[in-house]
């Protein structure tokens, strides 16, 4: 018997009419589909009737991946794959494995010899860097920052001569409620001359994406508390390694 595919199913960033994020085929996909694994039920489904998904939910099994799930558990999220069926993995926003924890089940795919699709959909990391101006060939996502302000400063002086001997782009995320934190110690702890590209609310009405050296942010430093951010740093193009 031919196994099931493992189906990487998008969401929004933002709100957003589904026709002008995601491909028709991710709904036609998504709909056939009897197995999803989420991170929280709730906005799962909400999600799902947002993008036209129509049958019942009381048909639907959910398995719930977070950092509270059984690991003994997981792989057997996969099981029915094993007799044809397709299942659906389900990011919270953008797309799933990329700040996400989907990756151990891509994982455990790739080792039980599952297929496995990326369906196409916004990733705000990609989008930003897209929008930022600077390198795209080369570049690094680092997650989260240290949490205490001492360690995120080391990491800062690291990621920024990073910038200047590799031309390469550095990338991170934080909890919306630690953002202005985190730019306050960017603009503290980087060159005036460094440029910082910050991405806020990606795909929504709201977004704004504007790159500025940290002289120039430092003038006037927005509010970013508890609103979704990628921030992107990179060096001035007079000197950055070529």
């Amino acid at each position: 018997m031919q196994k099931g595919t493992l189906y990487l199913l998008p969401t929004f960033l933002a709100p957003a009419n589904p026709n002008s994020v995601f491909p028709p085929e991710n709904l036609t996909i998504t709909n056939k589909l009897n197995t999803f694994i989420v991170e929280d039920i709730r906005t799962a489904r909400r999600f799902l009737r947002k993008a036209g998904f129509t049958r019942s939910f009381d048909d639907i099994v959910f398995h719930i991946l977070d950092k509270h799930t059984d690991r003994t558990t997981v792989n057997s999220f996969l099981d029915t794959a094993n007799e044809g069926e397709d299942i659906g993995l389900l990011s919270e926003a953008g797309v799933p494995c990329v700040a996400d924890p989907g990756s151990e089940i891509v994982r455990i795919a790739h080792k039980r010899d599952i297929h496995v699709v990326p369906l196409t959909g916004p990733s705000s990391l990609l989008l930003a860097l897209m929008a930022s101006g600077f390198n795209g060939q080369n570049f690094v996502f680092h997650g989260y920052l240290p949490i205490k302000p001492k360690e995120r400063e080391r990491a800062l002086q690291k990621l920024e001569k990073d910038i200047y001997s590799k031309n390469q782009t550095q990338i991170f995320i934080e909890a919306p409620y630690r953002n202005n934190h985190v730019l306050e110690t960017i603009c503290k702890s980087c060159k005036p001359e460094t440029l910082l590209c910050i991405a806020v609310d990606v795909t929504s009405e709201n977004e704004s994406i504007k790159t500025k050296s940290i002289t120039e942010w430092n003038k006037s430093l927005p509010n970013l508390h508890k609103r979704p951010v990628v921030f992107l740093l990179y060096g001035h193009p007079d000197k950055t390694k070529k």
